[in-house]
């Protein structure tokens, strides 16, 4: 079995060697430079773990973990247009380096060349499967990021909404790396279709995780101020308990800080985090959280391979969910 550091260093290795076509420079440069920026590359690493998990050969593998991450890095690409966002990994976002049409004209033909990438890289036998697996997620990646930003524009969200808004935007594609991965490794569909339920599941926890780190984490090991989220009124899972349990004195200064124009930063982070605190929407959060992680290994138990195939991602899902606050 190989480590994780390994399995980044060939996902790195594959990055690096991958070749675009020269011209038009403005077409492809952008996605060598976006591609180069780094990360954890969670999503192919994820990939390789499956192939390997069942004795598959992870060269075989290599081509559609990079597929993954091309098409990972074309979502981020237009997200940050979405977002007008000046920075990525801590270096200009492709739309501020370059423009916004080029950034969309380059993300365009970055989910081409995933494409082109998978299918000439997966056995015939097994293509219609993992295209089916990759297009659903594909579609399921955009609608999530739709959803998201629906809930800018209206009041009233859901718990069960929200969380079928994380599973799409961000949890999915952790379960299509892990079931392409497994159906390159000649996994069966039901232990596929387990690591698949795995990576959804601890998609999940980790991005409710997320949502607790923005408001109680330490920004130092975070790596971004805390806040962010209160003082954008993101709706996350803090925030859409909060708007459900709040009552009297909390519901009035909630809808006060939420509908303030202009406002200390700071005085609008502790006065929320305080009505956080007198709710309880931490630990309810952190509860959500555990259920998540609790599922993903149940999956994970059901999946048959021995337990000592299993570690490698027992010990990524321990590395995913332990961030300290």
């Amino acid at each position: 079995m190989y480590s994780i550091t390994q399995l980044q260093d060939l996902i790195n290795k594959q990055i690096v060697e991958k070749k675009y076509p020269v011209t038009p420079s403005e077409l492809y440069d952008p996605i060598t430079y976006i591609m180069s920026l780094g990360g954890k590359r969670m999503r192919p690493v994820l990939t390789l773990m499956a192939c390997d998990m069942f004795g598959g050969h992870i060269t075989a593998a290599l081509e559609p973990a990079l597929a993954i991450e091309l098409f990972h890095n074309f979502t981020l690409m237009h997200d940050d247009i979405m977002d007008k966002a000046p920075l990525r990994r801590g270096q200009s976002t492709v739309h501020s380096k370059w423009n916004d049409n080029v950034a969309i004209l380059s993300g365009d033909v970055m989910l081409v060349e995933a494409y082109k990438t998978l299918v000439n890289a997966v056995d015939s036998a097994i293509l219609r499967d993992v295209l089916t697996v990759f297009n659903d997620t594909a579609a399921g990646v955009c609608e999530g990021q739709q959803t998201d930003m629906n809930f800018e524009l209206i009041e009233d969200v859901s718990i069960a909404q929200y969380l079928n808004m994380i599973r799409l935007k961000t949890a999915v594609l952790l379960g299509c790396s892990l079931k392409i991965g497994a159906l390159i490794g000649s996994a069966g569909p039901e232990d596929s279709e387990h690591l698949y339920n795995f990576g959804v599941n601890i998609g999940i926890a980790f991005q409710l995780q997320d949502d607790i780190l923005d408001v109680y984490g330490n920004p130092e090991k975070f790596g971004k101020q805390v806040g962010g989220d209160i003082l954008s009124n993101k709706k996350t899972f803090l925030l859409i308990k909060a708007i459900e349990l709040a009552e009297d004195l909390d519901k009035e200064e909630l809808h006060y800080w939420l509908n303030v124009v202009e406002c200390d930063p700071a005085s609008k982070i502790s006065s929320v985090t305080a009505i956080y605190d007198r709710l309880g929407v931490r630990q309810l959060a952190e509860e959500q959280m555990n259920l998540h992680a609790r599922k993903s290994l149940s999956e994970l138990d059901k999946v048959s391979v021995s337990a000592e195939n299993k570690q490698i991602l027992v010990d990524f899902a321990g590395q995913l969910l332990i961030r300290e606050t």
